[in-house]
């Protein structure tokens, strides 16, 4: 095991962590936001790697599909809200956990019917097929490609997030709906786009891992445990929380399956045990 040995678990972890935090950052916002406990997010996932393949294969063109499938994800996210999760909001949380629950197997069962129940695979783009020699290793490109695509998306956000006025009204909202409201800042309305924009993350997330993991039906249930993990840890509606955990879990179980293969299955649950005794609002909990 020398040095390559580690930069390259090292650039596995990175990758698994920012298709993590793309996944969890929609999540954990929504959740924050909105009070809303949204299970079927990894179901959007699942939908962002069918939606991009069959793009790509009606157009030859993975960046039409890479650009393409978010927004169809988006838009069967908006119809979602009005039809079902809106409605939900002042339900409570375990009526929100029942139906999302039951949406899951909604959407698995679409996809079988749409696509079938065997695995489908999207090349990577041309451009990023090939691999990149540096540091005595071989590395894909496109794999270099997804950690940087999640570092500038992390990045963004907490610009947005810290720097600007959408992010100032997001965190008031966050921490105090009521007194938000009543500054005049339309509390609706931004649920409604900080919903859709956690849905093109995780439409986001699945086409891009599509050329990685390739596309299946259980593909969404296999990722929401991991990242219902991340956002426990890390802290409901937590930004920095999200990154934190994102980075924990993408690491444990990266170097867990390395150093430890016999308790790597267990590694992440001892892991998130710990937290919820010692520290049950996470790492870095949102204010709110």
């Amino acid at each position: 095991m020398d040095a390559s040995f580690w930069l390259l678990q090292f650039l596995n972890a990175m990758q698994y962590s920012m298709l993590l935090f793309l996944l969890s950052i929609g999540l954990t916002v929504i959740f924050g936001l909105m009070h809303f406990v949204n299970l079927a997010h990894a179901s959007l996932y699942m939908l962002g790697a069918y939606f991009g393949i069959s793009v790509s294969a009606l157009t030859g063109q993975f960046w039409l599909a890479f650009i393409l499938s978010p927004i169809i994800v988006t838009l069967i996210g908006a119809i979602l809200y009005y039809t079902l999760i809106d409605r939900m909001r002042a339900a409570g949380p375990m009526n929100q956990v029942l139906v999302t629950f039951g949406l899951i197997f909604v959407i698995l069962d679409l996809v079988r019917l749409g696509w079938g129940d065997i695995a489908l695979g999207l090349d990577a783009p041309d451009a990023l097929a090939h691999t990149v020699s540096f540091w005595g290793i071989s590395y894909p490109a496109y794999r270099l490609f997804i950690i940087a695509l999640g570092l500038t998306i992390m990045i963004s956000m907490w610009v947005v997030l810290a720097r600007t006025q959408i992010g100032a009204m997001i965190r008031a909202s966050v921490e105090n709906a009521d007194m938000a409201a009543s500054l005049g800042i339309h509390v609706g309305r931004l649920f409604f786009v900080v919903f859709c924009f956690g849905c093109a993350l995780a439409g986001l997330a699945g086409v891009a891992a599509a050329p990685i993991f390739s596309a299946t039906t259980t593909m969404g249930i296999t990722i929401l445990i991991p990242t219902l993990i991340v956002v426990v840890i890390g802290g409901l509606g937590s930004l920095e929380g999200a990154i934190a955990g994102s980075l924990i879990i993408g690491f444990l179980e990266t170097f867990g399956a390395v150093l430890l293969p016999s308790l790597s299955a267990v590694l992440t649950y001892i892991l998130l045990a710990v937290i919820l005794v010692l520290r049950p609002q996470g790492l870095i909990p949102a204010r709110g």
